[in-house]
């Protein structure tokens, strides 16, 4: 049977962390399934290179090959041009950038030009102080954060038995954390000011798994999320208009 899947210019995903147990892998390939795209920016944190390094070959599943296998079809059957910016979970990389080869493009950072405006596309991790001079430091709190979602799997099995439907717990705790939210604050400013420093009208980035798209003055704040928590996605229309998708659970039967 066909499948009737929505064209976007451009999609933006980031912060999938294959390799995990929380990572919302399925969920992610039904999600490239359901679309057709010119482009397709993988914007760091899509392999979970931490937690790899950690488990061994033990923690790659199957699911995490068939993502790949869909980005290939895109590739052969739509054309997708596949931009892979690498971020600090995925920095095992960095021996191989930059790299092109057919239509796969592995880098650091990139330039996107659409309708006449340039966006600056970064993971974002570089702002992050912890995380780019004291990794050790952002590993520990990697563990903290693993210890969290632990608690969010099994309250949402709770949940799911009872029919309820799935609810970000960590997410939550996240937001009402005062430090969080000004961590947050300061890092889109930071981004922002680098998009002015890059002579971009916008920044498009990822890293702290929380999707937005706002202003801040004349430049446009875009983040694509992630696919653990808020399972979200950075789409661009054929008017060059940016929108905020997220993965809708199906209904618990």
């Amino acid at each position: 049977m066909e499948i009737n899947r929505t064209y976007y210019p451009t999609v933006v995903l980031s912060d999938i962390h294959l390799g995990t147990s929380f990572s919302k892998t399925t969920e992610a390939t039904e999600f490239l399934q359901s679309i057709d795209c010119d482009r397709l920016i993988l914007n760091g944190d899509i392999i979970d290179g931490w937690h790899l390094q950690r488990k061994s070959h033990k923690a790659w599943k199957k699911k995490h090959l068939l993502f790949f296998r869909v980005i290939m079809k895109m590739m052969e059957n739509f054309g997708t041009e596949v931009i892979y910016v690498r971020g600090n979970h995925d920095d095992f990389l960095d021996p191989l950038i930059p790299i092109r080869f057919h239509n796969l493009k592995i880098v650091k950072e990139y330039i996107l030009e659409r309708k006449g405006k340039r966006y600056y596309v970064t993971h974002g991790d570089v702002f992050d102080l912890i995380t780019s001079h004291m990794k050790w430091v952002s590993k520990l709190g990697d563990i903290g954060y693993t210890l969290l979602l632990h608690i969010n799997k099994y309250y949402n099995h709770y949940r799911a038995l009872r029919g309820k439907p799935y609810y970000s717990f960590a997410q939550d705790v996240k937001q009402k954390f005062k430090s969080a939210v000004s961590y947050i604050s300061d890092f889109e400013e930071s981004l922002v000011e680098l998009a002015k420093a890059k002579h971009c009208d916008g920044i498009i980035c990822g890293h702290i798994h929380h999707p937005e798209n706002k202003y801040y003055g004349e430049v446009h704040y875009l983040n694509s999320g992630d696919w653990i928590d808020s399972l979200s996605a950075l789409v661009e229309d054929e008017a060059g208009e940016w929108h905020i998708l997220y993965y809708v659970f199906p209904p618990i039967k």
